[in-house]
């Protein structure tokens, strides 16, 4: 009973670092490429490496909530 808890709570963490990562891939992209002109050097730099990172992190919480839903035994899509 403790384990299926613990992959609720793993799956809810999932989806909501999920949702942040894509709003802030989406904000970091948008800072990088149309924003660019307006942006300083430093903030430029900072937006590409953002995206790099946020990017990752994106990643790690769609394949923990992968995880999470297959060790529930829900569908995996």
């Amino acid at each position: 009973m403790a384990d299926s808890q613990l992959m609720e709570r793993l799956l809810k963490f999932a989806n909501g670092a999920l949702l942040a990562s894509v709003l802030a891939v989406v904000v970091t992209v948008v800072l990088a490429y149309p924003l660019a002109s307006s942006l300083p050097m430093p903030a430029q730099i900072g937006a590409h490496i953002g995206t790099l990172i946020i990017a990752t992190t994106l990643k790690l919480s769609y394949v923990t909530r992968l995880v999470s839903l297959y060790s529930l035994g829900r569908p995996v899509h």
